[in-house]
């Protein structure tokens, strides 16, 4: 099928990756080396912040207070959303068991990690709503320790909206630190915590850098780039709101994708008219990212109709996909690849990445082609356990042993042969490979 882009990014959201790797591992094995110490100074440097680093109780309880009543509902609304929906995904894992064979029994339990390590950024925005996702479900999952990590500001310390979300949400602790060295206090478990068995969270090209390099010594949600939108839309869809909700995503930094896929040019002409005054009206900073995401990063596609559309997003497995088209029906059974979707204009991302209850922590770089976002099963492992009797493992062993010789494992073999010599003495079993 033929696809024309109106509008074709010239940039792709990649950083310097090897430049940022080598920062990034020199500032982990200092850390790791200088403990506690080492920490502070990179806090000290980056943060530009020499305060308590492990907020007190009344440190806490003090921040919460400067935080106005109204906010606090807010809050405590988009908190309530998030708990619920996260019982809701916890209920659709269940410690299960089954009989396998006669008197042969396995199962299936879900445990949650130990200590989770949230990250919350806190830089040029205070990602309260981080807070909330990264730190409620971590608490739904049942986690025992929680620390909740976001960059101070000078002279300031933590936003106390961020201190007041993670505080009602369940964090144990709370981690005045940004970026690497907030990252690696919670992995190498500096000033009294423990270390963490998963880090989540978004954060700069710095901190997703940090979480790759400890992956594997500690669990991460995912391997996060920019953000990234797409919005499907078919001529009935209002131009303004379209070209509305992709500035929305657009101000989230530089480099951040947004496309719009339709099947209509004259739509994609009237919303790449709308998006330059939208961009204009933004405040200073959100203006600057968004014209830069829309300048070098954007998109517009028209495509010859709306399945050859769902293919094109299911290529680009979107972090965010919007539908604004008919038949909403028809696209949720169709669209296979996006980290979170949102059907018909009555709802939008922007919804979800603040209050109504799904996650906002969600696979970016195309990444949702083969896994989805940050959910309260991030945060527990499932693991299996079988037991058996005696005589139902008779049958168990000569196929074990049998396949085992196959294979060449003659140790595995023995394994069983053992087994069998002692819970049936006297009877003979054919065990050879070749049977």
């Amino acid at each position: 099928m033929t696809r024309t882009y109106l509008k074709k990014a010239t940039l792709t959201a990649k950083s310097d990756a090897s430049e940022v790797h080598e920062i990034v591992k020199n500032i982990l094995s200092d850390i790791e080396q200088g403990g506690d110490a080492s920490a502070k100074e990179y806090a000290a440097k980056f943060d530009q912040y020499e305060g308590n680093v492990m907020l007190t109780p009344d440190e806490i309880d003090a921040a919460c207070a400067l935080v106005p009543e109204k906010l606090k509902a807010d809050i405590r609304f988009a908190h309530d959303n998030v708990r619920r929906f996260a019982e809701l995904q916890k209920s659709t894992v269940a410690n299960v068991e089954m009989e396998i064979q006669p008197g042969f029994i396995a199962g299936q339990k879900a445990i949650p990690v130990d200590a989770a390590g949230c990250y919350v950024p806190g830089g040029r925005y205070s990602h309260i709503a981080s807070a909330i996702m990264t730190v409620t479900t971590a608490s739904v999952a049942g986690c025992n320790h929680i620390t909740a990590c976001s960059p101070p500001r000078p002279g300031v310390g933590v936003a106390p909206a961020i201190v007041y979300a993670a505080h009602i949400c369940g964090a144990h602790k709370i981690l005045a630190m940004g970026g690497v060295q907030g990252v690696a206090a919670m992995t190498y478990g500096l000033f009294g915590l423990p270390k963490a068995n998963i880090l989540v969270g978004p954060g700069n090209q710095f901190v997703a850098e940090a979480k790759r390099i400890l992956f594997g010594r500690v669990g991460i949600d995912m391997i996060a780039g920019p953000t990234d939108s797409l919005i499907l839309a078919d001529k009935d869809a209002d131009a303004h709101i379209v070209a509305t909700d992709l500035v929305s995503q657009a101000e989230h930094g530089y480099n951040s994708p947004v496309w719009l896929v339709t099947d209509d040019q004259a739509l994609a002409e009237d919303v790449m008219n709308r998006v330059p005054g939208l961009i204009d009206d933004l405040p200073e900073l959100n203006r600057e990212n968004a014209f830069a995401a829309w300048r070098d990063y954007a998109e517009v596609i028209v495509c010859e109709d709306r399945e050859d559309m769902a293919a094109c997003s299911d290529e680009y497995a979107p972090e965010h996909l919007t539908v604004q088209a008919d038949d909403i029906d028809w696209w949720l059974d169709r669209l296979t690849c996006y980290g979170s979707l949102f059907l018909g204009e009555e709802t939008t991302v922007s919804y979800g990445d603040k209050a109504t209850g799904t996650n906002h922590v969600l696979p970016t770089s195309g990444a949702a082609s083969y896994t989805g976002g940050l959910s309260v099963h991030k945060y527990m492992k499932i693991v299996t356990w079988q037991r058996t009797t005696k005589e139902a493992s008779k049958a168990v062993a000569e196929a074990t042993a049998r396949i085992s010789r196959l294979e060449g494992m003659e140790g595995h073999a023995r394994a069983a042969d053992v087994r069998l010599a002692k819970y049936f003495p006297g009877e003979n079993f054919d065990l050879t490979a070749d049977g």
